[in-house]
């Protein structure tokens, strides 16, 4: 998951090029998460700081992309995942996966902010990554063909537990066995979303007021077992996880079509899931889905020039 504004964007080039003859290859090109970490999501908030999510705990770990250092702000907790993570307004959106909930956390402290339950009890259920838009946050539903909106009023404020809508895929969505939606990004002006089905390698931009889903069609090839994505003004970054690699699609301006045009790999990947940019370069999350024991393996995130 996740995503980092234009603003965020600007301001890491600008860091990454300040000092003269400056190369970002003396970031480091991996930064490691405490062992047994188990991480799937990520974001970028002020400055170089980065804050990626555990998935059996709810643990949130801060970082810095410059040093490589960092401590987890948000402790585990009993029954809380954290699976997608998006950072806006000073403030930590995170998708709760099979808790059917969301949470939200003050970036700087860590202190929980709001819960919601988002999928009603005893459902089938996989809450698993998150948008910021102007107005809203919005959760995808990789069980069902909902997507979930909790309203967020002009001065910020969040909306409560009965605020929270349950927003039916219409159009061109079609449910089918398996994991189904799961990466999601939205436009600068937050009125189209975009997201990837990760069982049939389709996207779609979704009318953030009706629920309308338009397929993309794409040439070039698909996304399939896409997971995180990103949206960068034409172009968007598509995570293949068990693939262990990043498709770039450079969408037509009306966003209705793509092209496949490359993918980016790194020896690092081990079944990456979300991403973040900061400048030039991708910072993806090695899941490493499938190890034997991954209370006891390693973990990182790992930096890839796009």
């Amino acid at each position: 998951m996740t995503r980092t504004r234009a603003l965020m964007l600007l301001v890491g080039l600008a860091l990454l090029t300040a000092a003269p003859g400056a190369a970002t290859t003396t970031w480091p090109e991996t930064i490691p998460l405490p062992t047994g970490f188990q991480p799937e999501g990520i974001d970028i908030g002020n400055g170089h700081t980065f804050y990626v999510g555990s998935i059996p705990t709810g643990a949130v770990f801060r970082g810095d992309l410059r040093t490589g250092e960092g401590s987890v702000l948000v402790p585990a907790q009993p029954g809380r995942q954290a699976i997608g993570v998006d950072f806006a307004d000073k403030r930590l959106f995170v998708a709760g996966g099979p808790s059917g909930r969301a949470w939200v956390y003050d970036a700087r402290t860590g202190a929980t902010l709001a819960s919601y339950q988002l999928a009603a009890a005893g459902s089938p259920t996989f809450v698993n990554d998150v948008v910021v838009t102007r107005d809203a946050a919005w959760f995808t539903e990789s069980q069902d063909d909902v997507l979930y909106r909790v309203p967020i009023a002009p001065d910020g404020t969040l909306g409560s537990q009965a605020d929270v809508e349950v927003v039916p895929l219409t159009g061109d969505f079609e449910i089918a066995p398996g994991f189904n939606v799961n990466g999601i990004d939205a436009t600068p002006r937050g009125d189209t979303l975009v997201i990837v089905q990760s069982n049939l390698g389709r996207l779609y931009t979704v009318d953030a007021a009706t629920g309308q889903a338009d397929l993309i069609e794409l040439t070039g090839g698909d996304v399939m077992l896409g997971d995180g994505i990103l949206l960068d003004g034409k172009t968007l970054y598509a995570v293949q996880n068990r693939l262990n690699r990043i498709a770039v699609v450079e969408l037509r301006r009306d966003l209705g079509a793509g092209t496949i045009t490359g993918h980016l790999t790194d020896d690092d990947f081990d079944v990456p899931t979300t991403i973040a940019a900061f400048g030039k370069a991708l910072y993806a999350v090695n899941a490493r889905f499938g190890v034997s024991d991954p209370a006891e393996e390693d973990f990182a995130v790992v930096r890839v020039e796009r």
